[in-house]
């Protein structure tokens, strides 16, 4: 678990870190480089998710060997699934990382929303939705292994 207290905003209890696959841990359908090792760095302190609707049909060849829970949707209000997901499994102890406009409900709804913007972009509305915006994906990963420095961003105190 990663638990922090941050002044002004409150304690923060994370125990799941669900992302999104595409624009946020890929691009193309091919994983970023480095965020198999962040995988390998983070999975013992904190559940690690990845949903995604696997649109270049990559994301299990891609992370087979990582330490993490691949779900892959299907049909329609792909937004809805995923944050009937953070629901399921306690939106309270969740961080969730995305950027298109089927991640902005998980972001929302998880005690903490990290949006990247790479190179697919991201959503304005998913932007609107997250507490805090990087530019990489590598970069909300130190932020949850550097407590310090979320408590810089959110702060209010």
């Amino acid at each position: 678990m990663i638990q922090v207290e941050i002044p002004g905003y409150g304690q923060l209890r994370l125990k799941y870190l669900v992302m999104d696959y595409n624009g946020t841990l890929a691009i193309d359908g091919k994983l970023i480089p480095g965020v198999d090792d962040w995988f390998r760095r983070l999975h013992d302190k904190i559940e690690l998710h990845v949903l995604t609707a696997d649109t270049f049909g990559l994301v299990r060849a891609q992370m087979s060997d990582l330490p993490c829970t691949i779900t892959v949707l299907s049909g329609e209000d792909q937004s809805r699934q995923k944050a009937d997901y953070v629901q399921k499994l306690g939106a309270e102890f969740t961080a969730a990382i995305g950027n298109g406009r089927n991640d902005r409900r998980m972001l929302a709804q998880s005690a903490l929303g990290i949006v990247t913007i790479q190179r697919e972009g991201a959503s304005v509305e998913t932007l609107t939705a997250a507490r805090v915006v990087v530019s990489d994906v590598l970069h909300a990963f130190e932020l949850l292994d550097n407590r310090k420095r979320l408590i810089a961003t959110l702060r209010d105190a």
